[in-house]
């Protein structure tokens, strides 16, 4: 069928571009999943999005595709977390392979996805290569207290594509919010999402209100689904179609600032086992993280 009608409809500019409804996103987006668009209607479509902005609707729809086409990690009845790792560090260390480890050893099952979409900056998946925990194959297991990694590309190559526009045309893309909203596994799992601008903050909570998602939403650090060491952010749930504020952000800076290490994977990973060993201390916002996860997830 194609999607160039699609095209027409959303790349007529900011002010004349008319939103999808959720059965034609999903229509759309399963066509881009399933790869056979061509890379110049995938372009089109980037760039008219990028320029129209998506809706909730449409990012509703686009997660029904997702997920309908996902090759799923299947967890079992543990309790499990879903932690989306595609910004990595840039001038903080990344500190989502901390986080996982941290619920894992409480008994949670945590999958963390991702690939890398920038060069220059250092991925959770290094930092976890670093720790021993290696990428995951096509459909893992995971289990209560583990921790797998699993590259976009073996839940969906059209998905990896998707995202893989962005290193030619320089600017995100629709699949860059969509991995941060998706659960790509075959139970029920609390998803951990993130934001760095505010206007991501309203799409976001207005998508997962929207699609009843378990999700936790917080403003991350450099986009990763972590809180930044040095101050605590509020901190959302969702869950139903209902919302909750779980943690208020909290004003000023701290009163003792905690050591972090450069955003070098092996530091990081050095770091991240002196903490877990009791070596360094939690840093507050993580340690206040885990346990609204805990709370949700352990319910």
């Amino acid at each position: 069928m194609g999607i160039s009608h699609y095209i027409k409809e959303i790349g007529r500019g900011k002010d004349g571009a008319r939103a999808l409804s959720r059965t034609q996103a999903t229509d759309l987006m399963g066509q881009i999943l399933d790869q056979q668009v061509s890379d110049l209607e995938l372009g089109a479509f980037c760039i008219a999005m990028r320029i129209k902005g998506e809706t909730p609707e449409e990012m509703a729809g686009f997660l029904d595709a997702t997920h309908a086409r996902l090759n799923k990690v299947s967890s079992g009845q543990a309790p499990t977390v879903v932690l989306p790792s595609y910004n990595g560090a840039r001038k903080l260390p990344v500190l989502t392979p901390l986080l996982a480890l941290l619920m894992a050893r409480e008994g949670v099952a945590v999958v963390v996805h991702g690939t890398a979409t920038e060069d220059k900056r250092v991925s959770s998946q290094a930092v976890l290569t670093e720790l021993g925990i290696v990428a995951s194959g096509h459909s893992p297991q995971v289990k209560a207290g583990e921790v797998v990694f699993l590259p976009t590309g073996e839940l969906n190559a059209g998905l990896e594509r998707l995202l893989a526009v962005r290193r030619v045309v320089g600017l995100r893309n629709p699949g860059h919010s969509l991995v941060k909203l998706m659960k790509p596994c075959d139970g029920p799992a609390l998803v951990v999402g993130s934001y760095t601008h505010p206007e991501y903050l309203q799409s976001m909570s207005a998508t997962f209100a929207l699609t009843g998602q378990h999700a936790l939403l917080l403003r991350g650090t450099e986009g990763e689904p972590v809180a930044d060491a040095r101050r605590t952010p509020a901190m959302d749930v969702f869950k139903d179609g209902q919302t909750r504020r779980v943690q208020d952000q909290k004003e000023g800076s701290l009163v003792q600032v905690p050591e972090l290490p450069t955003t070098d994977a092996a530091a990081t990973a050095i770091y991240t086992e002196h903490v877990l060993q009791g070596l360094l201390p939690v840093p507050e916002s993580i340690a206040l993280q885990v346990q609204h996860i805990l709370h949700e997830v352990k319910a």
